[in-house]
Order: structure tokens, then sequence, then C-alpha cells
């Protein structure tokens, strides 16, 4: 036990320094501080070894075929894993629009190029991240659509992941990130911010 005013211990827990006139109460102090120290100890290192994020505040718009995807350009990451047993969490929150039918949002994320966590084929559906947002035609609604996908890319190379708006209706229609459909330059349309983030998790 330290002597004196005490210090923190190699778990980082401080443990009550002790004298002549305040050894028992220092000892007590010091049994359970010792079983804090002790567990914290067996947690092991952080699982979480890095975090990186990129964050979209412009707007974006492409026109494309129907069913199709585009590459929402700013909003991607990069990022490095320490280890091929490392997995990586991907975070995204994407606010957008689609034209003549508003109010909806659909994803696609890829890695290296390729899609990746997309749902199971089935008959001729769209294999996609995620979708939503309320379908009410109304050409100033913004559809947040939010997902989380766990990654084992099996690499210490730079890996790179895109977020994909897809056009899910007939014809070739204009996609947009950030904005409303017809986003009127007035106080009552928003302007959003869209993000993705990944952390390298242990593994």
């Amino acid at each position: 036990m330290p002597t004196g005013p005490g210090g923190l211990d190699a778990n980082g827990i401080w443990q009550y320094g002790e004298d002549d006139t305040e050894a028992l109460a220092s000892d007590l102090l010091n049994l359970g501080m010792g079983s804090v120290s002790t567990a914290v100890g067996g947690l092991g290192a952080p699982t979480i070894l890095q975090v990186v994020s990129t964050t979209k505040t412009d707007t974006f718009s492409a026109s494309i075929a129907a069913y199709a995807f585009t590459d929402i350009t700013g909003l991607s990451a990069s990022i490095t894993p320490h280890s091929t047993s490392s997995k990586i969490l991907v975070t995204v929150n994407h606010f957008g629009s689609v034209a003549i039918h508003d109010g909806k949002s659909s994803l696609g994320l890829t890695r290296g190029g390729t899609l990746v966590g997309i749902g199971d084929a089935d008959g001729s559906r769209t294999r996609v991240n995620a979708e939503g947002g309320a379908y009410n035609n109304d050409p100033n609604d913004i559809a947040a659509v939010s997902f989380s996908y766990l990654d084992s890319p099996s690499t210490t190379a730079s890996v790179d992941y895109q977020v994909q708006q897809r056009n899910y209706t007939t014809g070739t229609q204009t996609v947009y990130t950030n904005r409303s459909y017809t986003s009127p330059d007035a106080a009552a349309s928003g302007v959003t911010a869209s993000t993705i983030t990944l952390m390298e998790v242990a593994g």
C-alpha cells in the first residue's frame, strides 16, 4: 500500500496512502479499491482500436436509371485495420430524397466497390442495406435512414467504404442527399448533414 497521500496503481485505480494514525481507515478503503482494481485489470485492453468518421455537410444529387445505385460523393471513409482478425463496425446516418417519389430513401454500402451487408436474394427484389422514410409524396420531405454493419475484411491493408443511394422507382430519377426534392429557399426547409463512421473492433 502507498504511504503518504496515496496514488494510482497499475490499473489506474486510486490506492489510499496510510500512516500510523490512519492505518485502519486506509486499509479498509484499500480493500474495496483493490477489488475494483483487480476487476478492471481483468478486462484486458480496450476493444475499440480506432475510429474514423466522415461528415458530409453539403448537398448531393445525381440522375440515375431505375433501380440503379450511385456513389454519394463525399460520403465515404477508409480505415487500415491493425490485424486480420479485426472487425469493422460501420455506422451510417443518411438524409435524402428521390424526385417524384419523395420522403423515402434507399441505400447501399460498398467495400472496395462491392456491396456488403445487404439482404439475401429474394426473387426480383433489389438487395440493399437500408430503406425507409415516410412515403407520402411530399416534395419537402427528407428521409432519415440509419444502419450499422459489422464487417470482417480480413486484411491489414486500407479498406474503403462508400455509401450509395438507389433510385428505387421506375424511370430515370434524381436522388438527393442532405436536402428534399424541391428544397425551397425558405426557413421551413432543412439542410442536413450525413455521416459514415468506422470503428475497428479487436478480434
